[in-house]
């Protein structure tokens, strides 16, 4: 593959689009970020504040410490903190600075100002609006498909912004359907790595900092610290250890920041460590860890595009699969193994659900990696699933599309029990 070639260019421009850094679990942060602007629109703080969420929306924000909180989870510290401290130019780093007084400031607004939070029941997947008011002047922004997708603008009666809410993909971003495991591996081989170095070096930078804090600190269930202590230290527990360290840390609001994929820290973070992990264990050079953790963003965009950016198919699969890939490359650079890796992983454990954002992705993450790694070793020994075997496919595209027709349609029903379970008490 070609630089110039039109699928090269749509590969650079998606690693560039998908890997983006964000502080603290993505669904708070964007409903920071839609907060933020309102009050921008507004120009000034409001005495009354209305926010309506998706159900996947609620799910996602109800469980999960926002960072620069002092610990607090939910709809209304998300909204408060965009609204009293949030800059919206840095969209997912919304609240990346925060003082010490502003942190009080929204404690104290938190106390004084009316937060009204609804479910947005308008039947899109990812939909976040923000009405805030001061005396009779109001203003309202809306956010729909992606977390810094804006759709309405609204100020006192004005239409500011104005584009279709149902519009799949309105923020203009490359097709990800044009991805294909074939292609991707035409790529990551060919591509000049200075046209993604430097994402990737981020990538790497970033959540390998926030792995360490997870293993150094005390975060969430540490579910890192306690894999090495409860299995030692060798490279494959190390890979999914520092992958869910990196999880209990964001999770449980720690103020440092990842770098994406798919929308989701936690799949950045799981795409990232392992590959980390083996290259430094196999003493790769830098060439093969940076195409390898192309592979392992690429694999994993790939599988979760026909899923949808929200949904209770459990993006700790999908990034799995893709960590598995990337490892799967390193250790011996085959695409059968590679296919493989992936085709056994999400056939297996492809049934996880998404119940929110909260201490338990740690563990989804390892399991997530272990089927990546070990439908690898699977291939090594001569055993793989085939065709007929439940949800697998003729071949992988094929086995890739029957997961996102699962996660996106078949799991509908799913979603909607377990954010009936989670916020209507059950």
């Amino acid at each position: 593959m070609k630089k110039g070639d039109l699928k090269y260019d749509a590969f650079v421009s998606i690693l560039h689009e998908e890997l983006v850094p964000a502080m603290g679990c993505t669904e708070p942060i964007s409903l920071a970020f839609v907060a933020a602007k309102a009050r921008e629109v507004l120009g000034c703080l409001p005495d009354s504040v209305e926010v309506g969420g998706s159900g996947s929306i609620i799910k996602n924000v109800k469980s999960v410490i926002v960072p620069h909180t002092g610990g607090m989870k939910g709809m209304e510290a998300a909204a408060a903190i965009g609204i009293v401290a949030g800059k919206s130019d840095r969209e997912l780093e919304v609240i990346a600075d925060v003082s010490e007084t502003q942190i009080k400031e929204m404690h104290d607004f938190l106390d004084n100002v009316p937060i009204k939070v609804y479910h947005q029941n308008s039947g899109l997947v990812f939909d976040i609006v923000v009405k805030v008011s001061k005396g009779d002047s109001y203003a309202v922004v809306r956010a729909a498909n992606n977390h810094t997708n804006i759709v309405h603008i609204e100020k006192d009666g004005e239409i500011i912004l104005d584009l279709d809410p149902a519009a799949e993909g309105s923020e203009q971003q490359t097709d990800r359907f044009l991805l294909n495991m074939k292609d991707i591996w035409e790529f990551i081989n060919d591509v000049d790595l200075d046209d993604i170095r430097d994402i990737l070096e981020i990538q790497i930078k970033y959540n390998t900092a926030i792995a360490q804090e997870g293993m150094e600190g005390n975060w969430g269930a540490n579910i890192g610290k306690t894999l090495i202590k409860t299995y030692g230290n060798d490279v494959r527990t190390r890979a999914k250890a520092y992958a869910a360290a990196g999880s209990d840390a964001r999770m449980s609001g720690c103020e440092l920041p990842v770098v994406i994929n798919s929308g989701s820290g936690n799949q950045g973070i799981t795409v990232t460590m392992p590959v980390v992990v083996y290259a430094e264990e196999l003493h790769k050079t830098e060439e093969e860890k940076l195409r390898a953790l192309a592979l392992a963003n690429l694999v994993s965009v790939h599988i979760k595009t026909p899923i949808g950016v929200l949904s209770a198919y459990c993006g700790a699969v999908s990034a799995g699969a893709g960590a598995g890939a990337g490892v799967a490359y390193l250790l011996d650079k085959d695409y059968d193994e590679v296919c493989s890796a992936v085709t056994n992983a999400i056939s297996a454990i492809s049934g996880i659900v998404c119940d929110g954002a909260k201490a338990s992705c740690a563990m989804k993450i390892v399991n997530g990696i272990e089927a990546g790694i070990f439908g690898a070793d699977m291939h090594k020994n001569g055993q793989d699933f085939v065709s007929g075997d439940g949800i697998v496919g003729t071949d992988i595209e094929q086995t890739i599309a029957n997961v996102g027709k699962l996660g996106k349609e078949g799991m509908e029903g799913t979603n909607e029990e377990i954010i009936e379970i989670m916020v209507g008490g059950k």
